[in-house]
């Protein structure tokens, strides 16, 4: 996902591995990417899992955290096996764009 957002122009720069302590029991990758323009150590995180079930309950988790306080809101989207969760400071013009690609990706 990581190179077609990028061939799609978008940024998601300095992909690294996320620590198991991120849903590492339920998802099988994990990866922090940098969105330079929302801030220096701003960015985004995609995670693929291996079932609907686990998909669903790391997507609850950024949901509800959002909805404890504007402070914790987060983008987040998810598509076939995969969840993506952005900085919730990023326009959700912006954040449309990561979608599009995911759709266009995920069949």
């Amino acid at each position: 996902m990581i190179e077609a957002f990028k061939s799609a122009g978008l940024e998601a720069e300095k992909p690294t591995d996320l620590e198991r302590k991120e849903f590492g029991n339920i998802r099988e990758e994990g990866k922090r990417i940098l969105i330079p323009t929302l801030g220096e150590n701003a960015g985004g995180r995609i995670f693929k899992f291996g079932n609907e079930t686990d998909l669903n309950q790391a997507k609850s988790s950024y949901d509800e955290l959002g909805n404890a306080g504007s402070m914790f809101f987060s983008h987040t989207y998810s598509k076939g096996n995969f969840l993506l969760q952005m900085n919730g400071e990023m326009k959700d013009s912006e954040f449309e764009k990561y979608k599009k690609v995911m759709d266009e990706e995920i069949k």
